[in-house]
């Protein structure tokens, strides 16, 4: 079944749809309580350690289940109840989430536990990313795919703002309490998410075909065999690989600008309130022409961003350039939102969202990884810098090699 875009809709009509509510209540509620988690699960074992390695090795244990399960978490994607595979995925999220509120109850002067709940999450998270980021064109109208799009990213962005606000002032309060509310918002989404109901279903697997390691990795061959979604995605990979920066906010907080608990929190959230204008405007003017230079021209101003953010010593303009990269990432993050399940038929899309899922993963859990280990050897400074300027260089080496990209004009064409 492939989504073709006819009439574009306006935000409004889309929102009439009770189904898109629906998604955007239940991905908001679902989102908030994981971004409070992550903010209190790095400063927590930054506060254990003081080491930025532990930054990055909590990345790496988040990264590794959607590496090491992708052959296996797109086909259940494909071939399973898409809703009950992101409830009991989401159970195991939840399961994870009071597991660290015990482990903050009992006083943790070890960091080791962290990394193995990490790891408990995201083998949570690899079944749940395929299986709900092929929702949003389930729930769509004809014609309404993009500002979906658009809205289900600005759900996401209002919850990184939400979630690490609100991270700070309950962390401040004590490290269980932000585990608390973390667990409540991401038990509540449970129940959103089971009341969905679908404009239209995927497109039911053969039951005469067997799983097969040659229809596993579908979603791979797939990616390699279309160039622009193969340049699409790799470029969100390199990128957000080597500009990943917040990771290490905890060390920027407390080594570069020297703030407290609540100041981090809010600095945590910056990204948020920058990825959410964007994404407010993006609702009401979705990005229309010459769609493929302008996702390589804001991927360069994210590593620029990145580039400042490295360099300041000063709260206000962390604060900004946390803004400014994050805005950019959101008109990425949109297009690619769009242009991967219009270039990809429904009964590949699990399998494909999988990949794209380990491929978001490495950029940005990987990323952690990288930044945490080589902050520790160089210094946070050098290695926030370095990361933004090899971004600038992928965007410049992208624009060459990947014409079929940088030639891409408007959205709805893809879908054809």
């Amino acid at each position: 079944m492939q989504i073709a875009e006819p009439t574009p809709m306006s935000t409004g009509d889309v929102l009439r749809f009770g189904s898109v509510r629906a998604l955007l209540i239940a991905n908001g509620v679902l989102f908030t309580g994981v971004a409070l988690q992550a903010a209190a699960l790095g400063k927590q074992a930054y506060d254990i350690t003081g080491r930025s390695a532990d930054l990055g090795w909590i990345g790496l244990c988040e990264f590794l289940p959607a590496a090491l399960l992708v052959l296996v978490t797109g086909t259940v994607a494909d071939r399973f109840n898409r809703k009950k595979v992101a409830l009991i995925a989401i159970g195991g999220e939840v399961l994870t989430s009071i597991a660290l509120l015990f482990y903050a109850l009992s006083d943790p002067t070890e960091v080791w536990p962290l990394f193995i709940i990490a790891f408990c999450y995201g083998i949570a998270r690899a079944f749940l990313a395929p299986a709900t980021r092929t929702m949003p064109p389930m729930v769509a109208p004809d014609g309404g795919l993009p500002r979906v799009i658009a809205l289900y990213s600005a759900t996401w962005t209002a919850a990184t703002i939400l979630g690490p606000a609100m991270s700070g002032f309950l962390y401040a309060i004590d490290p269980w309490v932000a585990y608390t509310a973390s667990s409540i918002l991401i038990t509540a989404s449970m129940f959103f998410i089971g009341g969905l109901k679908f404009e239209r279903q995927p497109d039911p697997p053969d039951p005469d075909e067997k799983p097969t390691f040659r229809s596993a990795i579908e979603g791979l061959l797939f990616i390699r065999r279309t160039p622009i979604l193969f340049a699409a995605i790799s470029l969100d990979l390199f990128a957000v690989l080597f500009g990943g920066a917040v990771a290490l906010l905890p060390a920027i907080a407390e080594e570069q600008l020297g703030v407290g608990d609540i100041a981090y929190g809010w600095l945590r959230a910056a990204p948020g309130i920058g990825a959410a204008t964007m994404a407010i405007a993006i609702a009401f003017r979705p990005v229309r022409r010459h769609v493929g230079r302008k996702l390589l021209v804001v991927v360069a101003v994210f590593g620029a961003s990145t580039v400042v953010l490295g360099l300041t010593h000063s709260y206000a303009v962390a604060f900004a350039a946390l803004i400014i990269a994050s805005a950019a990432d959101m008109v990425s993050v949109f297009i690619r939102g769009s242009l991967v399940p219009l270039v990809t038929p429904d009964e590949k899309r699990g399998r494909v969202m999988a990949v794209e899922n380990v491929f978001i993963g490495a950029s940005n859990e990987l990323g952690a990884f990288e930044s945490g280990l080589v902050g520790q050897a160089i210094g946070v400074p050098a290695t926030v810098v370095g990361g933004g300027v090899a971004t600038m260089a992928i965007v410049g080496v992208w624009w060459i090699a990947f014409p079929s990209l940088r030639n891409v004009d408007r959205l709805e064409d893809l879908g054809h």
